[in-house]
């Protein structure tokens, strides 16, 4: 065997023992008919470098996550209006796009798959993505969880026919489930009408999400064959939506199981070694060690981590919110200080907002339960909903906030103010300073109101942040000086623009949090290896910040170095930051 062949074996072999040899010769099949029909992959900054396949991305790498329709005209396809608003109005200022699930679906604006191998008529069609490909890294979902019970495979379920029959997981009704980590409030065994009678299957979602049997090898090989469709079709990042749940055993949590982690390293060392540069990025909306533990780091003695190349960064949305709102940064400094140190072959997505809610989960043991509460009673309070979770012992639990990113910075705890857009900016520009890549929300970049019309047309509080904008109107909007979509896009273009362009934003320079009062956060990014280091000050209230009392490690920092603004204005000449103030300055020495 050759080394790739015994890692996949002692995969293969964890999930399904004595089966790993018949399992292992027909992925082997797949993998032979990727390697005979597929191109040559286009040159992207995310390309395979020699160390461990590690990605050579930098901070040219910026992303923005749209649904396909989330832009409309009369005169052309979603995706090819999606495709032309990119390239228009931010061009090379991105290099990625995350479009949200872009198949035919039966429910949860997309994440209810009927159809993995198609593209959604009403949005166009693969060469659409093809186009999307050819000038930006396309990341699509890999929704490999469950899939609509109006899919092909659940009617072979109901019909006892191959080859869908298997690949549903049958529990009886009185089977207690009760130890099962869920984030809804929906019951967990869904009742089906089949013909060999009424069956109970397991739905972690909702009931027209029914989960899939990865104990049943044939499952994971369809979802191989899948991935690597997808990649033919010039998809370069492949996110793997809710994969934390994927694997269930009676009598446990059923969430991050060491098969789950077996899936995902399988899935890896598939990639790294048909297609170079391909990215594997977990969606696990999980309290933050859970969430990181799939890099996995704790294999790093024995090589490089093998796990997902990417992670999202879930706690950093409601840590934003929760500064940002109360006006202190404490919080926000001590966890970004305990954030490990990543090796080359891995990184964070940074983001705050996105189709979904924002995530409350990440902030156990984070933040007390009572600075939670009070972050949910003022995101009601602009306009925003909470959605809940069931617990093992039957009582529900605050899940996600519902609201749009705009609408969350209307005020602070004493209530809107005028202050909005510049804290708005703020936190974008926080999250932009971060090490990792980081990736803008289309409905964040537009600084969308909260879509109540939508919330009361679907009847799900997710729709708050879903607008689907007609193109004509938001050109309208984006070129009209005196409208906020206005001022929030052209601000948000400028810190892209100035990101891209500045080496201390790569993914690899080193980051570190200065101690400063809590009015006050301070990053610093590098320095690299010709000395170069970048310094991020951030005023995190609505009050003016003397530059004398901002504490002796930045004082040392501000003194010995000759800084520059990176947007050219003169940083030394300043004794205060504004509220919300942004102050990106770099150094050579």
């Amino acid at each position: 065997m050759t080394p790739f062949e015994q890692t996949v074996y002692h995969f293969l072999s964890h999930l399904y023992g004595p089966r790993a040899s018949e399992v292992q010769r027909r992925l082997g099949q797949h993998i032979e008919h990727f390697r005979h029909v597929s191109t040559a992959p286009r040159v992207t900054e995310i390309t395979a470098g020699e160390e461990g396949h590690a990605p050579t991305w930098s901070e040219k790498d910026q992303w923005i996550i749209s649904y396909g329709d989330s832009i409309v005209a009369d005169d052309a396809p979603p995706l090819a209006v999606l495709n032309e608003f990119l390239q228009r109005y931010l061009g090379e200022r991105i290099s990625g796009v995350h479009v949200l699930p872009f198949f035919p679906w039966s429910s949860d604006d997309g994440f209810s798959v009927i159809h993995y191998r198609e593209v959604n008529p009403e949005l166009g069609n693969w060469e659409h993505i093809r186009e999307l490909a050819s000038h930006y890294d396309v990341m699509a979902d890999l929704v490999l969880n469950h899939v609509s019970r109006e899919s092909l495979w659940f009617v072979d379920y109901l019909t006892g026919s191959l080859p869908g029959r298997d690949y549903f997981i049958e529990v009886e009704p009185e089977t207690d489930v009760s130890q099962v980590i869920r984030p809804r409030s929906s019951p967990l065994l869904v009742p089906i009408s089949t013909r060999r009678g009424t069956r109970h299957v397991w739905a972690t979602f909702s009931e027209d999400q029914i989960d899939l049997n990865f104990e049943n090898p044939d499952v994971l090989l369809e979802f191989v064959g899948i991935l690597l469709f997808y990649l033919q079709q010039g998809v370069r990042i492949i996110r793997l939506d809710a994969v934390a749940f994927l694997w269930k055993r009676l009598g446990t949590s059923c969430i991050h199981l060491p098969e789950t982690h077996t899936v995902v390293r399988l899935l890896r060392a598939i990639v790294d070694e048909i297609s170079p540069g391909t990215l594997l990025i977990t969606e696990t909306n999980v309290p933050h060690a859970e969430n990181i533990s799939y890099f996995g780091l704790e294999r790093l003695a024995n090589g490089a981590p093998d796990e997902a190349h990417m992670v999202y960064q879930f706690a950093l949305p409601p840590l934003l919110l929760h500064t940002l709102t109360r006006g202190e940064a404490t919080t926000l400094q001590s966890w970004l200080a305990s954030l490990p140190v990543l090796p080359k072959q891995c990184t964070y997505l940074n983001f705050t907002a996105s189709h979904d809610g924002i995530g409350v989960r990440p902030l156990e043991g984070l933040l007390p339960d009572h600075e939670r509460d009070a972050l949910l009673e003022l995101m009601h309070r602009f306009g925003g909903f909470v959605s809940m979770r069931s617990n093992p012992d039957g009582s529900d639990t605050p899940y996600e906030i519902n609201i749009t990113w705009f609408e969350a910075m209307r005020g602070t705890r004493r209530g809107p103010d005028p202050w909005q857009i510049a804290r708005f900016l703020c936190s974008q520009a926080i999250m932009l300073t971060l090490q990792g890549i980081p990736a803008l929300y289309i409905h964040t970049l537009t600084g969308t109101l909260n879509d109540v019309e939508g919330v009361e047309r679907s009847g799900r509080l997710r729709s708050i942040n879903r607008r689907r904008w007609q193109r004509d109107e938001l050109a309208l909007l984006l070129e009209s000086p005196s409208t906020p979509t206005h001022d929030v896009f052209h601000a948000l273009s400028r810190l892209l623009e100035q990101r891209r362009s500045e080496p201390c934003f790569h993914p690899h320079a080193a980051q570190r949090v200065l101690p400063t009062p809590p009015e006050l956060l301070a990053i610093e990014r590098g320095p690299l290896s010709d000395g170069r280091r970048l310094l991020a000050l951030f005023n995190v209230t609505d009050t003016l910040l003397p530059l004398n009392k901002v504490g002796e490690a930045l004082e040392r920092a501000l003194s010995h170095h000759a800084w520059r603004a990176l947007d050219q204005q003169n940083a030394g000449e300043e004794t205060a930051l504004p509220p919300y103030a942004i102050r990106w300055m770099v150094t050579d020495a």
